[in-house]
């Protein structure tokens, strides 16, 4: 009998190696959340390729539309234009060197930042199995890959500005894409947006503070009631009676962690009260236990007709970079632990 064995581990950044083997290697190719399948299309035509395909092929939650979390890209065999990909999948099955299924990844092969997860399996049925079974695994893992990626690229470049502003509002810092100029600030509370811009999208985070109670400062209920307060008070539309409010049939919370502490995700849509602007959202809850004090960031989209999934992951990166004045100022301490997959045999 089989057991599957959820491993959660902090790896070495995939962008942050400090290697001279790493320097020298070649850039990556691909797409932000572009994945390639390295298998042959007889595996990708039978039921254990399009177990695989069901396993990319998911929706980014939280999202008003329907948009794939990736795009998928096969190829037989890797060549010298493949190699460098970004993101791969790489298939083996052979019942002569493994017993059971392995899901495994390495990290800068054959370029910078790659990362290459291999499914290792005695047969394809076992294959499809641990698919259906770990579908999860696989999407948090690729996730968490990209999403490091973008901080890496916000430690390199992101709005001083606007960091220098959390940190005298707030004591605390965040980094937000450079881009981000324009800011409005109330009582605990900062707007930080690219409202200034010429484009026809509108990119935001805010930042807020409210003194902490008790555990129930984070029940569904009472973190929509707080935000719809701090909404209206702080985001006004543009004419009288309009104002920023929660899609309340549409709020998915997750309770998880970050930096060794409580961490509440919540994704969600928006609207405009009396307008027809809404969008997506997705938020940061955790307590200050320096100050006794709920810090609260958030970042949402307005992005009529166009899609928003590539919006709110570039902004979603940003939320990880928040660190309160407890934290200690440790560079890597902002990354997310990634997830990895192994399986071994019950003891009897």
């Amino acid at each position: 009998m089989k057991k599957i064995l959820f491993i959660l581990v902090s790896v070495i950044l995939l962008t942050a190696c400090d290697s001279t083997d790493s320097a020298f290697k070649r850039s990556p190719v691909g797409n932000p959340y572009e994945v390639l399948v390295v298998c042959t299309q007889e595996f990708w035509d039978a039921p254990v390729g399009r177990a695989l395909e069901e396993v990319l092929d998911t929706d980014i939650p939280g999202l008003p539309q329907s948009e794939r979390s990736f795009r998928i890209s096969r190829t037989e065999q890797l060549s010298n234009l493949t190699k460098p990909f970004r993101n791969i999948i790489n298939i083996d099955i052979d019942n002569r060197l493994y017993s059971k299924t392995i899901c495994k990844y390495s990290n800068e092969v054959f370029a910078r930042s790659q990362v290459i997860l291999t499914l290792q399996s005695p047969s394809r049925d076992e294959l499809e199995l641990f698919l259906k079974e770990n579908a999860n695994v696989i999407i948090d893992f690729f996730n968490s890959v990209e999403l490091n990626r973008q901080i890496e690229t916000l430690k390199e470049k992101h709005n001083e500005q606007a960091m220098a502003t959390v940190k005298e509002m707030f004591g605390c810092e965040l980094m937000i894409p450079a881009e981000m100029n324009g800011e409005k600030r109330g009582k605990d509370f900062v707007w930080l947006s690219d409202f200034n811009s010429a484009r026809p999208e509108i990119l935001s985070f805010v930042m807020y503070s409210y003194p902490y109670t008790s555990t129930d400062n984070f029940s569904l209920e009472n973190y929509i009631q707080k935000r719809d307060s701090v909404m209206k008070e702080n985001m006004p539309g543009g004419k009288p009676g309009q104002y920023i409010q929660t899609e309340k049939d549409y709020v998915l919370m997750t309770e998880t962690s970050h930096r060794d502490r409580y961490l509440q995700l919540v994704r969600g849509l928006w609207y405009m009260e009396n307008d027809m602007m809404g969008g997506p959202f997705v938020s940061h809850a955790v307590v200050d236990e320096l100050n006794n004090r709920v810090i609260v960031v958030e970042a949402f989209v307005y992005a009529a007709g166009q899609k928003k999934g590539k919006f709110m992951r570039k902004l979603e990166a940003s939320l990880y970079t928040l660190k309160l004045p407890a934290d200690k100022l440790i560079e890597n301490s902002i990354h997310i632990p990634q997830i990895v997959v192994d399986a071994a045999e019950d003891k009897e």
